[in-house]
């Protein structure tokens, strides 16, 4: 017989995949055009971030390798998205903040996403979401422990 447990687990983490997936391609798809959704992460993380944030620290925020993240910045530099400096206090590191470019095309694609969302939470109801995030959270956290 099945450990009840495990079961449980299968079915959660199968219908959090289902809707990673679902959620990913929908939310592609009302992006503003060149967009793509790691552009969006990114910017929306440094639009909330108080400070400057160099390449290893966006990362492992994401849980990326390096090289990938340095790709993704590429991306958003040549789109005038965000601004690459040098760390004035070490030189072999860089820094980088969100343009005013950037701020705005992130606040265009919150705007695009934002009826997606808002549809999905409502049908749903506010009620089940609003009890959903701890799990969510907790979940998170557990995983992020795990990784490391």
């Amino acid at each position: 017989m099945s450990d009840p447990t495990e079961n449980l687990a299968v079915s959660l983490f199968s219908e959090l995949l289902a809707v990673d997936q679902l959620a990913r391609i929908k939310v592609a798809k009302v992006l503003p055009k060149k967009m793509e959704l790691s552009h969006f992460l990114v910017l929306n993380h440094l639009a909330h971030s108080p400070a400057e944030k160099n390449p290893a620290q966006l990362a492992k925020s994401f849980h990326l390798t390096r090289g990938a993240m340095t790709n993704t910045l590429s991306k958003l530099e040549w789109a005038g998205w965000v601004h690459v400096r040098p760390d004035w206090d070490d030189a072999r590191r860089k820094m980088v903040a969100i343009s005013p470019a950037g701020r705005a095309a992130r606040d265009a694609a919150l705007a695009a996403i934002a009826p997606l969302i808002s549809d999905a939470v409502s049908s749903v109801g506010n009620d089940k979401v609003r009890a959903t995030l701890p799990v969510l959270r907790a979940l998170r956290s557990k995983l992020s422990e795990q990784g490391e």
